[in-house]
């Protein structure tokens, strides 16, 4: 081809018309013989729409097969033929094909494809009439509007924001061509944007305007071929035309119609402008029949209840010539509308409405429903056109890399004033931070896709590999408007991919063995996404025969990968996570599905270099369920920041699950040794603890005290021990620098409020450096110390707070959800109380000291406040205290609730040495 950036903007188009096609044609085979015609009118749409930039565009190839797809299509939308599993199978075939021509759109000339276009022509030839088709209204322009569904609404708003961009389009080029009239580019362009318009208006009912814009389309096609010439009273009329297409669109934004317009003298005036400007000889003598029969076809074929039809001899497609441009453009997402006009070809049928001397079109026929009449737009109104803009991504990564550094930029100003609260730069720092917040929010969101547009894909993929496995299965799905992160979006798809094949291959049951046991023929797939703590949860549950954990460790010991002992050793639980190591298959033979042991492994380490986890549950005979969790965005992260031997880490959020702090006393008594690895006993489970400073091959500093950073890895906990914690922070993930890929233990580095560098720790690689990665505590990380219980009470964590300089208080952490700074600049009013906007909700603000009835020694809403986000019954709720001291363990008799809500306020505890009023929010707030 000419012109690279013509050829991939029709590729990139045609795939985005492609990208719902399969899951429409999977709904259009469960409805059975109750064939939804407007569905079938949206895969037509697409399927035309390619065919015709293909013809255009001299894909010859392309387009016989989307010439003999829309043929199919044109039967079932018109009822001469149902949607069979024969007939929608072809069709998904047909589809497939037109992608892989895409995808090697230059050789697509090159190609064979006579296997689909003999399917699609034997659908064609063996279908007969099931149903008589229902008589379709005519439709003159003038007659009311027909009622839309909300999806045609959709429509239509897409329609009027491409139109108007092509309006603004046109009326550039017309301008342009007043200075270079010979420019075939500007005339392409200029009859492009014309064409998009008339189609898609042809295919909405809008007759007046197609009308319009057809007089108009013919008038630039004979100038395109020559036959006219570009004169000054042509430019004239086609401004005036312009400025009417705008009153049009305008009015159909408002109330769904265009039958208000005058536009109809205008355009039978444009079409005898065109006739008396055209030179003296037959029309005939200038323009072949073919290229006539061309300048309709579109509008005809766009018609949900047009006859039309085409040649079903695919060679005769191929003889098309096509006319050649430096520019193509799909008129209207989800419309009919052609990216330009049909080539010449002898394919069309001689019952292809043509357009007569005067290039008046026959009246085109509407859809048989009625468009829903919309409300009068009211002078404060955005229109459609205004209210969308295109942005390449490129564009955005860059807006995205700019705001990361405005927000290293922040936390150092922020650093820089943290100890001048009464100055103005202060107050000024406390304002960027806030704006910088908000624009951070606002760019992340720009970049958010839902997660249904991965899982759209596996409707299909489920349909063919359950056809290939002889197995029935359905899918279903919750929260596919979840978002995440583009990045993240192509990072888990390859992995989520995988995990469904492997369900459906290893998960689900045949239908015969669920008949035996007491199941439905058809196994259910379940996609489940939702946000929770900052991250993004993913769940896929199958109701299959589930995982043998028996089955497994022979297969382990089988291939080497185990040795019987340790096999043996094993928990259910882990042996079930033996699937995730490179190798391991319980395939009995070597299939294009499963086999040769590669895949799920794949699956576990793509996920958690995004800083993800996948874990594992599954019962025998009832099912499996894999939980992904991942973060929202890899490029700003949420941290905490540790120093160990003077140097400073950020260990991701996404990671953390609490803080734990000993004192000297129990350190000693506390800390146990087993397999020569540390441990402590937290809750009632032992938790592996892990020193910063042994992996980092730094000297262990002599301390009193020990602060415990307890973490999750590849579906474990431990503890990291650090020297001290310092605060949590918002980081711009940079990537590691090259001397720093082999080590494991870091996944990047930041830069710090101060200008200095700080290295992110990577858990999961810190955890297998450390030795906990594989089998190494297994038995102990897991297993519930309950035997040891007259040893040792079970402890619960409590957070010790402070109020008015000497009054502390404790509160059970498993109360609290979060820990949260707030600047005084967050503060509002509502209904008479202090409140934050919080998570996309308000949170209303009690002080903890004024709940009590306790003189505070400050006010305790002045400074920076630091509030504990407490769940009630009603709603969270901001707890403001003081200050916050530490987080401690203690023994679960001292916290036994007390049966008095007056006494769960005044209850007293001596805690780590200090008299401690022992308190229960629930008591206090949520009664």
């Amino acid at each position: 081809m000419e012109d690279k950036e013509l050829l991939a903007e029709f590729v990139v188009e045609s795939q985005e018309h492609l990208a719902d096609v399969e899951n429409q044609l999977l709904t259009l085979e469960s409805q059975g013989d109750q064939v939804d015609v407007e569905l079938v009118n949206t895969v037509f749409r697409a399927v035309h729409s390619i065919k015709g930039a293909a013809g255009f565009l001299g894909l010859e190839v392309l387009g016989g097969v989307a010439h003999l797809e829309e043929e199919v299509l044109n039967r079932l939308r018109n009822l001469e033929m149902r949607p069979t599993s024969n007939v929608v199978e072809t069709l998904l075939k047909a589809t497939d094909c037109l992608k892989s021509l895409l995808d090697d759109v230059e050789t697509s000339n090159e190609q064979d494809v006579e296997e689909h276009l003999l399917a699609l022509q034997a659908v064609l030839d063996g279908s007969e009439p099931s149903s008589p088709k229902d008589d379709a209204q005519e439709d003159d322009g003038n007659s009311e509007p027909v009622q839309q569904s909300s999806a045609a609404e959709e429509t239509i708003r897409e329609f009027l924001i491409e139109s108007f961009d092509n309006v603004e389009q046109l009326e550039r080029d017309l301008l342009a061509l007043e200075e270079t009239p010979s420019s075939s580019e500007l005339l392409n362009g200029a009859f492009r944007s014309i064409h998009s318009i008339k189609g898609a208006a042809g295919y909405l009912g809008f007759g007046k305007l197609e009308r319009l814009t057809h007089a108009m389309e013919n008038i630039l096609s004979d100038v395109r071929e020559g036959v006219l010439d570009l004169r000054p009273e042509l430019q004239g009329a086609f401004f005036q035309c312009i400025d009417k297409l705008r009153q049009m669109l305008t009015a159909i934004e408002s109330d769904g119609s265009d039958a208000s317009s005058d536009a109809d003298s205008l355009s039978e005036a444009i079409v005898k402008l065109h006739e008396m400007l055209l030179p003296a000889k037959p029309k005939s003598a200038s323009r072949t029949k073919a290229a006539d029969a061309a300048q309709d076809v579109d509008t005809a074929a766009a018609l949900p209840s047009s006859n039309n039809s085409t040649s079903n001899n695919p060679a005769s497609n191929k003889a098309s010539s096509p006319h050649k441009s430096n520019d193509v453009k799909a008129g209207v997402s989800g419309t009919a509308a052609d990216p330009t006009r049909q080539s010449s070809s002898a394919a069309e049928s001689p019952a292809t409405p043509t357009a007569g001397a005067s290039g008046k079109s026959p009246p085109p026929k509407t859809p048989p429903k009625k468009q829903a009449e919309k409300p009068k737009k009211t002078s404060g109104d955005v229109s459609a056109a205004d209210s969308t803009i295109r942005v390449d991504v490129s564009l955005l990564d860059q807006l995205m890399t700019s705001v990361g550094e405005l927000v290293l930029t922040r936390n150092q100003i922020l650093q820089a004033t943290a100890g001048q609260p009464e100055s103005d730069l202060y107050r000024t720092s406390q304002r960027l931070n806030l704006i910088t917040s908000e624009l951070q929010e606002s760019v992340m969101k720009t970049r958010m896709q839902p997660i249904g547009n991965v899982w759209s894909k596996f409707p299909r993929l489920v349909r063919d590999l359950g056809a290939a496995c002889r197995k029935q299965v359905r899918v279903e799905m919750q929260g596919k408007e979840t978002e995440l992160d583009k990045t993240i979006i192509e990072a888990i798809k390859d992995p989520l991919t995988h995990l469904v094949r492997n369900t459906v291959d290893h998960g689900i049951e045949s239908p015969d063995r669920r008949i035996e046991i007491g199941k439905p023929p058809e196994g259910t797939l379940l996609l489940k996404a939702f946000h929770e703590g900052g991250q993004v949860n993913i769940e896929i549950v199958d109701d299959g025969g589930g995982i043998d954990p028996e089955k497994i460790r022979q297969k382990a010991v089988e291939k080497g990968l185990l040795s019987q002992e340790k096999a043996d050793s094993l928990s259910g639980r882990d042996a079930a996570n033996l699937i995730f190591l490179p190798g391991f298959s319980t395939a009995e033979t070597i299939s294009n599905v499963s086999g040769r042991g590669v895949g799920m492994d794949v699956v576990k380490t793509n996920i958690e270099k995004i800083g993800g986890t996948v874990e594992l549950q599954s019962e025998l005979g009832s099912g499996t369920t894999f939980k992904i969790k991942i973060p929202l965005t890899l490029a700003i992260i949420p941290a905490l920041i540790v120093t160990c031997a003077g140097d400073r880490y950020a260990i991701p959020q996404v990671n953390l699950l609490e803080l734990v702090r000993l004192d000297g006393r129990q350190v000693h008594s506390g800390i146990e040794w087993i397999n020569n690895t540390p441990v402590y006993r937290l809750r009632g489970k032992l938790l592996p603890l892990v020193y910063l400073r042994e992996q980092l091959h730094i000297d262990r500093a002599e301390s009193t005290d020990l602060n415990i950073i307890v973490l999750r890895a590849d579906g474990r906990q431990f503890g990291l021990v650090v020297d001290k914690i310092i605060d949590t922070e918002e980081i711009v993930v940079k990537p590691p620098d090259e001397h720093l890929k082999p080590i494991s233990v870091y996944s990047g580095m930041t830069i710090m409020g101060d200008g200095q560098v700080a290295l992110i720790i990577d858990v999961i690689g810190l955890a297998k450096s450390a030795g906990l990665g594989g089998e190494a505590l297994t038995q102990e990380s897991e297993t519930d110390v309950v035997s040891d219980s007259e040893q040792h009470s079970e402890t619960e964590s409590l957070l010790i707070t402070q109020i008015g300089g000497k009054h502390r208080f404790a509160i059970r952490s498993s109360q609290i959800t979060r820990l949260e700074q707030v600047a005084l600049e967050q503060l509002e009013w509502s209904q008479g109380r202090r409140v934050i906007q919080y998570r996309d909700d308000v949170l209303p603000l009690h002080s903890l000291a004024d709940s009590l009835g306790i003189a505070s020694a400050s006010d305790p809403f002045a400074g920076n406040l630091r509030v504990l986000v407490f769940a009630t019954q009603a709603g969270n709720i901001g707890v403001v205290v003081d200050d916050i001291l530490d987080i401690v363990e203690c023994d679960m008799q001292v916290l036994a609730d007390p049966t008095n809500p007056t006494e769960a306020q005044t209850r007293t505890e001596v805690i780590n040495e200090h008299l401690t009023d022992l308190i229960d929010l629930r008591a206090i707030y949520d009664n």
